[in-house]
């Protein structure tokens, strides 16, 4: 990553790698996260406010360590672009948590074991993550036109939410579903939590593996949307890098957290559609004008939080219409 300016030194680099492994060490070997556990709404909430305190902490330490070593201007611009790529990613991955939702329905996966499905998720989307942002800093360092390519791509995105924000992705029918059903034995029937079985000699996958499989899917096709989003913001690797990181962390506090009144925001889509497609017209217009962070930062939060407060108020009006 070293052919973008970044504010970043390697052992910078290498503290924070440490700290995410080690974090999901700790999720894995001392919090269960692998283990089946019917995970409660106050539970998901304690993890929720974890993980957005680290980030924030994490903001503050980057900003005092560069407000020592490279000066206030610096500090100030590179804090700001933390916490607005981290807002960005964070939510954008609320659609995720829509269609995990979806997934987990459809193949009728009970809570207990949505958990450890969505601890591997998160492992194979920081392995995809790093990897599609060593790559995307590496052609934008080679290429710059390419974040105006990020643009149109962002704003096509946009649109085709807008127009398809109703309609629920078919994912019985999901092409990499039948092809891993093609050329996988699969042991059909309730194997628990288990994501492999042997029968006759023979290892087989189990539904809950072809779950996993589509989580980690989904979170590749996710991250073509989210990782242009966020070059619109800064190119610095390592604050792309970090705020995505600190996004997928938090992702499966965040889906059991939405998991139960996800209904009631039915406009949240219309509201991440439009952060779409607001952030691909800022990249296309940058040869004119440059949309500053700051005000980028506060365009996100009111067109979510007006999603937001619509759906609620949407959902209240139905239900007093229904009493």
């Amino acid at each position: 990553m070293t052919g973008l300016e970044s504010i970043a030194s390697a052992p910078m680099w290498a503290a924070f790698i440490a700290f995410v492994l080690l974090m999901l060490a700790l999720d894995l070997f001392v919090f269960g996260g692998n283990k089946a556990h019917k995970v409660s709404v106050k539970e998901a909430g304690i993890w929720s406010i974890v993980w957005v305190s680290l980030a924030l902490l994490f903001n503050a330490g980057l900003w005092w360590y560069l407000n020592g070593t490279v000066g206030a201007e610096i500090a100030d611009r590179k804090a700001i672009e933390f916490f607005s790529g981290y807002l960005i990613e964070k939510t954008l991955s609320v659609d995720n948590v829509f269609v995990f939702l979806l997934i987990f329905t459809v193949f009728q996966v009970p809570q207990q074991y949505q958990r450890r499905v969505l601890i591997y998720g998160v492992l194979g989307a920081i392995v995809m993550r790093a990897i599609m942002i060593s790559a995307g800093a590496w052609v934008v360092s080679e290429f710059s036109w390419i974040l105006y390519l990020f643009g149109a791509f962002l704003l096509y995105t946009g649109f085709r939410m807008l127009v398809a924000a109703d309609k629920e992705p078919d994912v019985a029918n999901n092409p990499v579903l039948r092809f891993a059903r093609r050329h996988l034995r699969v042991a059909d029937g309730d194997h628990g939590g288990k994501f492999f079985v042997k029968k006759d000699g023979l290892r087989y996958v189990t539904p809950l593996f072809l779950v996993l499989i589509l989580i980690e899917v989904t979170d590749i096709i996710f991250a073509v949307d989210s990782i242009p989003a966020i070059f619109a913001i800064t190119t610095d690797p390592f604050i792309v890098f970090t705020s995505n990181m600190f996004a997928i962390l938090g992702l499966r506090a965040l889906y059991f957290l939405l998991v139960d009144v996800a209904d009631r925001f039915p406009l949240l889509k219309y509201g991440l559609a439009m952060v779409l497609t607001f952030i691909g017209v800022k990249m296309l217009i940058m040869p004119w004008y440059h949309v500053p962070v700051q005000a980028s930062l506060i365009v996100v939060a009111v067109l979510i939080s007006a999603s937001c407060i619509a759906s609620l108020y949407i959902s209240r009006s139905k239900g007093s219409k229904l009493s």
